[in-house]
């Protein structure tokens, strides 16, 4: 299994974000996770397509674009448009899941479905299939900061067995209080792609930070 590791912008400083992704990145960062909020279906409000264009030529790491929006299908283009190589949503924001998963990769993109703590994974058994990540959230949508939640393991090792079934390459990436001292455990569960923001982004040093999550993650027996 390879592990990857996803910085959150929401965590950056913003006065300097292109300078912060080039810096995480440089420090060993895999996947630039970008948190799009629309302070309607979650509580607040951060970034559009403007600023993944502006940072998509400064950097060669794939964007990972998550939508906290509702709703969701006018704003896909425009991200597929600024250089996002993945696309995430809720099943919550689209009223026809599968047509969304459709609509993203009709524009160049991989498709993934996030869930939140309290969204069951049943929304999966139609269109794992047509799917290239499930994101799991560890935390409730809309703030950076937030405290793991540990059910999110349960639920992990569910998603891990419904991706084993399919056979198919899927990532598992997981979002929320992913720290270095819980990153093994979480893995263990069945995660291989990891979203840290401020566990990141609030220290002084990236790039000892992200060894240190390396280095947890290489004691994680390989399933």
């Amino acid at each position: 299994m390879t592990y990857r590791i996803a910085p959150s912008i929401l965590s950056a400083d913003f006065a300097r974000l292109g300078e912060e992704l080039q810096d995480v990145i440089a420090a060993g960062a895999d996947v630039v996770h970008f948190d799009v909020m629309d302070n309607h279906y979650v509580p607040n409000l951060t970034v559009g397509p403007l600023v993944c264009a502006a940072i998509r030529p400064l950097i060669k790491t794939p964007i990972d674009v998550h939508l906290m929006v509702k709703p969701v299908d006018r704003i896909i283009p425009a991200f597929a448009k600024a250089g996002a190589n993945i696309i995430s949503f809720h099943p919550e924001a689209s009223e026809h899941v599968d047509r969304t998963i459709a609509f993203i990769k009709e524009h160049g993109c991989k498709a993934g479905l996030v869930f939140n703590p309290a969204t069951p994974l049943h929304h999966l058994d139609h269109v794992l299939d047509k799917l290239d990540l499930v994101l799991i959230m560890s935390v409730n949508p809309g703030f950076a900061g937030q405290t793991f939640i540990s059910e999110a393991l349960n639920k992990l090792r569910a998603a891990r067995k419904r991706i084993a079934g399919s056979g198919r390459d899927i990532w598992l990436e997981v979002d929320g209080g992913v720290k270095t001292d819980n990153i093994a455990d979480i893995a263990r569960a069945g995660a291989d792609t990891f979203v840290a923001g401020s566990a990141i982004f609030g220290t002084a040093d990236y790039k000892a930070t992200i060894s240190a999550m390396r280095a947890a993650l290489a004691k994680v027996p390989k399933n």
